[in-house]
């Protein structure tokens, strides 16, 4: 099974439509989880690095070893303008398989950020630097290079499924990842979503209540909700 395969990169992948992930863009990570039927969101355990770190753009994956960096440097080479690198591991680790001089050579590729089922470290040079990283934990623990792991193989990271080229958007509410497939009908679902989300908002803000605009007073008093003085 190619997500468990170890020692392989494979340098040409399938990215989704660069229009469809400017578009993904435009969303926060609960209107396009909404969009895309509630599927696709990550373990919540995955925070942003600092607070303002915000991403979207296509996945080069990556499958480490616990406490081993090796893969993530390998991965380097194969990142695109507008991708985000996706790492699981092997197993959980938290150690601090990322950092400033990492994001550095990210970026000078044309990376966009990093999403790690792990550990990060150099947090205010990160910041300062504005690379988002969406990570497992804050940890100052090195790492090695010694264990080979695989790049752009697909992997689960946080519970969910991520493939190369799949769009990741990231934001302070979480991870969500959209099938590369599915990005130009997601995008339009969000629109759609936000739209719809507008006109209830105008209506909140003129003093309506939620139990009309939803229609929640029939089946609350049908459940046998009361009113009592």
């Amino acid at each position: 099974m190619e997500h468990t395969r170890l020692g392989v990169v494979h340098t040409a992948i399938t990215r989704a439509d660069p229009k469809d992930v400017a578009a993904l863009s435009a969303f926060g990570v609960a209107t396009v989880h909404e969009a895309m039927g509630r599927v696709g969101l990550m373990r919540p355990y995955l925070r942003p690095a600092y607070t303002r770190a915000r991403l979207c753009g296509t996945a080069v994956t990556v499958l480490l070893q616990p406490g081993d960096n090796w893969m993530l440097h390998v991965a380097a080479e194969q990142i695109e303008e507008g991708d985000v690198v996706v790492a699981a591991c092997t197993t959980e680790s938290e150690d601090g398989f990322f950092g400033e001089l990492l994001a550095t050579s990210f970026r000078a590729r044309g990376g966009r950020g990093l999403v790690i089922d792990g550990g990060v470290r150099d947090v205010s040079e990160l910041e300062e630097m504005d690379f988002p990283v969406f990570a497992r934990a804050v940890n100052a623990k090195g790492t090695v290079k010694a264990t080979l792991g695989s790049v752009n193989v697909p992997v689960v990271c946080a519970n969910a499924l991520v493939r190369p080229g799949d769009v990741v958007v990231a934001d302070r509410d979480g991870v969500v990842v959209v099938p590369r497939e599915r990005a130009a009908e997601v995008a339009e679902a969000a629109a759609r979503r936000e739209a719809g989300e507008e006109s209830k908002r105008e209506r909140f803000r003129a003093g309506e209540l939620g139990l009309d605009l939803y229609g929640m007073r029939g089946p609350l008093a049908e459940l046998g909700l009361r009113y009592e003085d």
